[in-house]
């Protein structure tokens, strides 16, 4: 049994106008990363925004067909309450940022790991691309990529679907660490 996954073909680019654009995000995502997302979809006649916020310390119970998922708290000791005070606030903090805008958005809360939930929500709604930001410039940043991977390096592996990063911090050339 070949258990080669299947690979990125013509055939399989998804659609890139008229699709959703899914959004990876955290609760403190900069206003950057939604107006990007937002003036891409935009460019792109995209149908809406699929906003995803990914708990790592829940864990999917059930995955849904429409992207969602049934999740609990890894640690059974925990407030199982505090995902939906995130989640509002995650919520408001879009509502607030997109409050003129004039297309449509939802917010998905996920749980796991952020590369493979960002992947089936993608699938579930057919997203035409997986929008992300940048973790950063610093070198704490960069040591911890080195040693856990990226998300978009993972995301671009893992899935067949362009994966666009948006850049949240940079950092000068000439700082002696980038070198």
């Amino acid at each position: 049994m070949d258990r080669t996954p299947p690979q990125p073909s013509v055939s399989r680019l998804p659609g890139f106008r008229a699709q959703p654009l899914v959004v990876g995000v955290l609760p403190e995502t900069s206003p950057i990363l939604i107006h990007a997302a937002e003036g891409l979809a935009l460019s792109l006649e995209a149908t809406h925004l699929v906003f995803a916020y990914v708990d790592p310390t829940r864990v999917v119970v059930e995955e849904r067909a429409d992207g969602g998922v049934v999740h609990a708290a890894l640690d059974s000791d925990a407030d199982d309450s505090q995902w939906e005070t995130t989640r509002d606030t995650l919520a408001a903090h879009l509502g607030d940022q997109l409050a003129g805008t004039t297309l449509p958005w939802e917010l998905h809360y996920l749980a796991g790991r952020a590369d493979r939930a960002l992947t089936h929500l993608a699938r579930a709604v057919d997203a035409s691309m997986i929008v992300v930001g940048s973790r950063g410039g610093g070198w704490r940043e960069q040591v911890k990529e080195t040693f856990e991977g990226s998300l978009t390096t993972h995301l671009s592996q893992h899935q067949h679907r362009p994966v666009v990063t948006v850049p949240l911090s940079v950092v000068d050339w000439k700082d002696p660490v980038v070198r």
